[in-house]
């Protein structure tokens, strides 16, 4: 099955095998490799092989077998690694952190004490506004 192509995506260069890289897993759809710029060794890139800007440019029916592909990827690069934790991450724009824009989601072994923290939290102004955002999420649903 052709796979589409964005001439000017790393991504896809890498899918068609114009840029090595160091693969640890590839089905029809999906390839996982080696991110070359670790949060912690072992991170790993898995990464549609058709060209799509974001998660919203995806087609649903990709959801199974993404999703099957990420814990069987998640596990070993676990196993491997000897993690006691994973993070998906998954940005979707520029502004939201996305380099590549090609979809990918990182997969990253977390260890403890490893000095990566989580995101800071932060508060609604009261129990309105936050009902309000919801009914307005809501209401583009």
């Amino acid at each position: 099955m052709p796979v589409s192509q964005h001439e000017d995506c790393i991504f896809c260069k890498i899918v068609h095998g114009e840029i090595p890289c160091t693969s640890v897993f590839e089905s029809e759809e999906l390839i996982a490799f080696l991110d070359i710029s670790p949060v912690n060794k072992g991170h790993t890139l898995l990464v549609p092989k058709a060209h799509m800007e974001t998660l919203f440019d995806m087609p649903d029916d990709i959801g199974q077998t993404l999703l099957a592909a990420m814990k069987q990827v998640g596990t070993a690069v676990m196993e491997a690694t000897g993690a006691k934790g994973l993070n998906v991450v998954q940005n979707n724009y520029p502004v939201a952190g996305q380099q590549v824009p090609h979809v990918h989601w990182h997969l990253i072994p977390r260890f403890a004490d490893d000095g990566h923290m989580a995101w800071p939290q932060g508060a609604y102004q009261d129990v309105q506004e936050m009902a309000a955002l919801a009914g307005a999420i809501r209401g583009k649903l």
